[in-house]
C-alpha cells in the first residue's frame, strides 16, 4: 500500500438522498460504474470516488474531500491547537482505516482519512477524476496559517496579471511539505469569498474534476436535471465551470488548456 503525503488529497465523497439518481447522473456525466458491493465510484475499473446514502437529511448534500494522515488521532489534536475545531472526531471504519471530519478557522469542513487497506484514490487527473481541491474562505490569514501549521502546506501567492485577474484578486496556491511550491507540485489552492458571491455564503471546499470538455460538461449537468454556478471561463490551467448536481451537490469541472500546435521550422 502506497503511504500518501501528510494532508494531500486522498478521497472524496457525497452523501445523496437518493443514491440510484445520483449513480445515474455521474454515471452519464462523467463515465463511472459503481461496485455493486461497496460505495465506491469506478473509472475504467478504478476507485475515483464515493456516493452514499444520505443518513440525516439534516446534513447538507455536498461533496467531502478527505485528506491523508498517518495518524488521525495526533492530527485532530493539531487541528484544535491551530484554531479549527473537530466536527467528527476519528473513529474506525473497518479495512477504510480511521476517519474524521474536521473545520478549518473560516468555516470549511474536510475530512481526514487514515488508510486502511483500501487506500482512497486508485487514479486522479484523467476525465471523470478528481483533479483539484479549493478553500473558500472569509478569513485568509488565518486560514493560510491553519493550513501550514496543521499540515506543512508551502504557500505561493499568484499574480493576478498572470492569471488574468484584476489587481488584488487573492488566490494562494499549496504544495506538500519537502516539495518546491509551484504548479508542477501543487494540489488545490485558498481563494478568498468576495463580493461577488452571495453574503450568505460560508466558507466550503470545492471539489474540481477533470474533464475533456467544460462546456459540454455544463450541457450534460443541464440535460440531466443539474444546474450550472458559474458558467465555463478560461484560465491558463484550463477551462472551469461551477455546477450542482441533480440533488444540489456542488462541485467543479475543468477541462486541461488546448495544447499549441508546434511549427515545423
Amino acid at each position: 500500500m502506497a503511504v500518501r503525503t501528510e494532508g494531500t488529497p486522498c478521497w472524496v465523497d457525497a452523501q445523496l438522498p437518493d443514491l440510484e439518481a445520483g449513480k445515474r447522473f455521474y454515471g452519464e456525466l462523467f463515465g463511472w460504474t459503481f461496485d455493486p458491493d461497496r460505495d465506491d465510484a469506478l473509472l475504467d475499473g478504478r476507485r475515483v470516488a464515493g456516493l452514499l446514502p444520505k443518513r440525516d437529511g439534516r446534513m447538507p448534500t455536498t461533496w467531502t474531500l478527505y485528506l491523508a494522515t498517518r495518524d488521525a488521532g495526533t492530527l485532530a489534536e493539531r487541528v484544535k491547537l491551530a484554531g479549527g475545531q473537530m466536527v467528527m472526531e476519528p473513529y474506525p471504519v473497518g479495512p477504510f482505516g480511521v476517519l474524521a471530519l474536521a473545520a478549518d478557522p473560516g468555516g470549511a469542513v474536510f475530512g481526514l482519512r487514515q488508510s486502511g487497506d483500501d487506500d482512497g484514490f486508485e487514479t486522479t487527473g484523467t476525465p471523470g477524476a478528481f483533479c483539484w481541491m479549493e478553500v473558500y474562505t472569509r478569513r485568509p490569514e488565518a486560514v493560510d496559517t491553519f493550513y501550514a501549521t496543521v499540515f506543512g502546506y508551502l504557500g505561493r501567492q499568484i499574480d493576478p496579471a498572470a492569471e488574468g485577474r484584476k489587481p488584488g484578486f487573492d488566490y494562494r496556491v499549496w504544495s506538500p511539505p519537502g516539495s518546491r511550491p509551484g504548479d508542477g507540485s501543487a494540489f488545490g489552492g485558498r481563494a478568498v469569498i468576495s463580493d461577488d458571491f452571495p453574503a450568505a455564503m460560508p466558507g466550503h471546499v470545492l471539489v474540481h474534476f477533470a474533464v475533456g470538455d467544460c462546456d459540454e460538461a455544463c450541457a450534460t449537468t443541464v440535460r440531466l436535471g443539474g444546474r450550472v454556478a458559474t458558467p465555463p471561463f478560461d484560465t491558463p490551467h484550463g477551462r472551469i465551470a461551477v455546477l450542482h448536481d441533480n440533488q444540489g451537490a456542488r462541485f467543479a469541472v475543468r477541462a486541461e488548456p488546448a495544447k499549441e500546435a508546434t511549427r515545423e521550422s
